[in-house]
């Protein structure tokens, strides 16, 4: 289990490093629903670990606190009640020493648990799920804390090396389209694939695509400005009728991060407030935005299926790509008996695909078959756009 405890310890060690320059104020925050307090991400992450691993299969474990359980369970109704999503920026207690004393306590008894037992498939895979799931945890860290810092008024900068630089688009990519031939395409993880991908993703199956060309390169934050510009936020029949309601709702303008002062479109992020980068790909858009500007550009959203099938052809990583496609489940799927069942299968319901991965995505956490999805109206992860025609 050697190979198991490092992999263990290198991805528990992500996400201490992603919020080492931190104070401790910032670990407490939630503005809004959607975004959990770090210091609840990383007591979640260890949570997960001890009720899934250690209580049912390590002799002799106790748990660190019996209400922990409670403050810290996410979703899965299988493991009993919890507080409320909204309630979790309440919790200002346990302090942030008492979460890190929870994650090294933890973190020494998988460690004795990985070195003395010998695993059953079933359960070894149980562990690599676990680590995926931090994984997830370690982008939501990212973003979660991008949006507590950019909706403070001093607009603070934070060194976070895990997070990726953007890449700016090389302009002579900006209109390059690559051809896709109708037919049909195989899409999903193979049976045959010997490396991890969640349930969603399975099984691969037959899907027919008509001819399609699809954008080698995604939307930029100067395209982005010119529908701005353009009026596109005042003209309702580019938009979704929820799409059009979110919009008279949230008197929204811009994408999440984006103001103007003294005429000038800036924006926040890890280096503070500043203006608006013409050539980074535009991120933070919703559903809805990214589905009005495809539509002012006489384009669409690509569906996933679309997506997988083209993505050797574009230029994919820097940012969630939205498609056209609602969250599903693909032919055969199945979800796992007890807990585990709840990590997916429950969601598939009023919430949009996105592929690909971000510049907050962990590393080795990406591949084509990926199925993020996020209900349309949302904006604070790493969101962008792909066009197709």
């Amino acid at each position: 289990m050697t190979d198991l405890l490092n992999q263990y310890r290198m991805v528990r060690a992500a996400s201490k490093s992603i919020c080492r320059n931190l104070a401790a104020e910032d670990y407490v925050v939630q503005p809004v629903i959607d975004v959990s307090p770090p210091k609840w991400h990383l007591a979640h992450t260890s949570w997960f670990f001890e009720t899934f691993i250690l209580s049912p299969h390590s002799s002799g474990y106790q748990v660190f606190h019996p209400a922990w359980g409670y403050l810290f369970n996410s979703y899965y109704e299988t493991v009993g009640e919890r507080v409320p999503r909204a309630d979790r920026g309440n919790l200002s207690r346990p302090t942030v020493d008492e979460v890190y004393a929870y994650r090294s306590y933890v973190d020494e008894a998988m460690a004795q648990f990985l070195e003395q037992s010998s695993l059953s498939s079933e359960l070894e895979a149980l562990i690599v799920l676990g680590l995926n799931h931090e994984q997830q945890h370690q982008e939501l860290l990212i973003t979660d804390i991008k949006y507590i810092l950019g909706h403070n008024p001093l607009y603070p900068s934070l060194e976070v090396p895990e997070l990726r630089s953007a890449q700016a688009v090389a302009s002579e990519l900006t209109e390059q389209w690559s051809a896709v031939g109708g037919g049909v395409y195989s899409v999903g993880v193979p049976a045959s694939h010997k490396g991890f991908s969640f349930d969603n993703e399975r099984s691969a199956h037959k899907q027919y695509i008509e001819d399609f060309e699809i954008r080698r390169s995604l939307v930029t934050n100067r395209e982005y400005l010119a529908f701005i510009e353009d009026g596109g936020y005042q003209e309702f029949d580019l938009w979704h009728s929820d799409g059009w309601s979110w919009v008279q709702e949230t008197n929204a303008v811009a994408p999440l991060y984006w103001q103007k002062l003294d005429n000038e479109w800036m924006t926040y992020d890890f280096n503070g407030l500043r203006p608006i980068q013409p050539d980074l790909p535009v991120v933070h858009v919703n559903f809805y935005e990214a589905s009005a500007f495809a539509a002012w550009k006489g384009c669409r959203l690509p569906t996933e299926s679309e997506w997988e099938v083209a993505s050797h052809k574009i230029q994919w990583g820097e940012c969630w790509e939205w498609t056209n496609s609602a969250y599903l489940p693909y032919p055969g799927f199945s979800t796992a008996s007890g807990a585990v069942g709840e990590y997916n299968g429950k969601f598939m319901v009023n919430q949009m695909v996105l592929r690909g991965s971000s510049v907050a995505t962990p590393e080795g956490h990406s591949r084509k078959t990926y199925r993020n999805f996020f209900q349309p109206w949302l904006q604070w992860q790493y969101m962008g756009i792909r066009l197709v025609r």
